[in-house]
């Protein structure tokens, strides 16, 4: 077997790898969107390589950097299974439906068309076990703890093993279990994104995120986290049910119920009913919760907005009121979605605090706020007057060290190792970290 990259090997997004079981056979593990720096210049709707011989796609997670492609698949004549997990088999619809709506059409009909033709495409597969397919291929997907569904993948053939990380989460994240290492590897393909740091760990993370909120409280501003619609909105969630519980028995910050949590992405409040629905795949921790929260990603003070107009009057009320509250919108890079029109709104004002939770691709509006005091948004420029913050504990990435401890971790040593899905440093440093362990890196 061999593996050939049309996205993600020279930078983060565009996740799509195509592994060759023999000279005319292959399966596509990923078909991602190319998304910031990375789709300059690129046509996303012509898929650049012969599907002939293709006999499958191996979907790793539902972020649109690993499927927004996939309805350019099926349109340049991909006919073939999609194998994931159960929990990726009930949002990938969605997902797609989202990315389609915003970015090709609005019309319903031709929408649901491609629904319908996307789920007679899908295979679920159980996790933990191996899948008998076609050819004498065996497939397993395994726990990646990167977003509910999410999984690590091994293919295997007369005796060799390519495994594929997709993206690992980071360990000990609330809601998921902990990405778990393979026995072993003739290949290995692994994502790189934090290859070179380290997240800090959780009591410091939620300790961080707590103080923000302290402020937005203190000073009646509105707090801004941008996040993904799956992943990162549902695991902040639930921390902020635990801050707020905690919160609430300390004297000092007995007005905590008085800010409104908003979260203003009806795409987000669907993946949270499934999130809430699909709990049999939840790490043993948020289980445990259950045992005395019945609803750990509901609480009191959490408001849903729904419709356009819902979105618009928000916007106005918050500026009206001055009241302090936190919105959750996508997307998670700025890119696009309602919480550009948040941003535009408050990034002026220096009550305002932006958190950052997840990674930001070079050339996005949120690397942008990140690194700089003013970004363009719909064309216009914006000064940034508010209080950035990036948090890396909550990235839905492994870093560093867990991505050398998932290396680490098996029983045999992977015979070769390609870096993908991470910016020149981070694959340079991680590189020079594992070779530095006797780990071949080509």
């Amino acid at each position: 077997m061999h593996v050939v990259h049309h996205g993600a090997l020279t930078g983060v997004t565009g996740s799509c790898h195509q592994l060759f079981i023999s000279s005319t056979r292959s399966m596509l593990v990923d078909c991602g969107m190319f998304q910031g720096a990375d789709a300059k210049d690129r046509d996303q709707e012509k898929i650049e390589f012969s599907l002939d011989g293709v006999d499958g796609l191996i979907v790793t997670h539902v972020h649109l950097d690993h499927v927004g492609r996939i309805p350019y698949l099926i349109a340049a004549g991909f006919n073939g299974p999609i194998y994931c997990t159960p929990p990726t088999a009930k949002l990938l619809p969605l997902m797609l439906e989202d990315a389609i709506r915003v970015g090709v059409t609005r019309n319903k009909r031709l929408i649901e068309r491609f629904l319908s033709d996307l789920r007679k495409h899908i295979r679920p597969l159980a996790f933990a076990k191996w899948h008998h397919l076609d050819g004498g291929v065996e497939l397993r997907l395994m726990p990646a703890g990167h977003v509910l569904g999410s999984a690590i993948v091994e293919v295997e053939h007369e005796g060799e093993r390519f495994v594929f990380s997709g993206d690992l989460g980071s360990r000990h994240q609330p809601l998921l279990k902990d990405p778990q290492s393979p026995e072993r590897a003739d290949f290995l393909v692994l994502e790189s994104t934090y290859g070179n740091r380290n997240h800090v760990g959780r009591e410091e993370r939620v300790e961080q995120l707590e103080k923000i909120i302290c402020r937005t409280l203190e000073n009646k501003g509105v707090t801004i986290i941008p996040a993904f619609s799956v992943g990162r909105t549902q695991e902040l969630l639930y921390e902020l049910n635990g801050i707020f519980a905690r919160v609430e028995k300390r004297q000092g910050c007995s007005l905590m119920r008085a800010v409104d949590v908003l979260v203003d992405s009806p795409l987000a409040s669907r993946f949270t009913e499934i999130y809430d629905d699909m709990r049999e795949y939840w790490d043993d921790e948020a289980k445990q919760v259950l045992t005395y929260d019945d609803q750990p990603l509901v609480f009191n003070n959490l408001v849903q907005i729904g419709d356009h107009n819902e979105h618009r009057d928000t916007i106005q009320y918050l500026k009206d009121s001055k009241l302090p509250a936190i919105v959750i919108a996508a997307s998670g890079m700025c890119a696009g979605g309602r919480v550009v029109n948040y941003l535009k709104e408050f990034l002026g004002d220096p009550t305002c605090d932006v958190i950052f939770v997840g990674y930001q691709a070079y050339g996005t509006p949120g690397r942008y706020i990140q690194d700089t005091d003013w970004v363009k948004l719909d064309g216009k420029r914006y000064d940034i007057r508010a209080q950035v913050h990036q948090l890396s504990g909550y990235s839905a990435h492994a870093d560093q060290s867990d991505l050398l401890r998932f290396v680490e971790g098996m029983s045999e040593p992977p015979k070769a190792i390609r870096l993908v899905h991470g910016e020149d440093d981070a694959k340079a440093v991680l590189k020079a970290e594992l070779e530095k362990r006797g780990y071949s890196v080509v």
